[in-house]
């Protein structure tokens, strides 16, 4: 492994922690029955979701190219 790739590695478990973050946001809210919960679920949810895939792009995107 290389030390290159260990950035890269770190910043794709942030964005996977930030999409379960997502996720269990999004659970909990269907468990609720409220009117609040769809806000709650769309904006928060949502974002969070939104958030994880846009680090994980980042972070494929500005991965530095490693030639043999």
């Amino acid at each position: 492994m290389t030390a290159s790739a260990r950035p890269m590695e770190k910043r794709i478990q942030v964005a996977g922690i930030i999409l379960i973050i997502g996720l269990i946001i999004e659970a909990l809210c269907l468990l609720w029955a409220r009117p609040i919960s769809f806000v709650i679920f769309v904006a928060v949810g949502g974002l969070f979701l939104f958030a994880g895939v846009v680090v994980f792009l980042f972070s494929l995107a500005s991965a530095p190219h490693v030639s043999d």
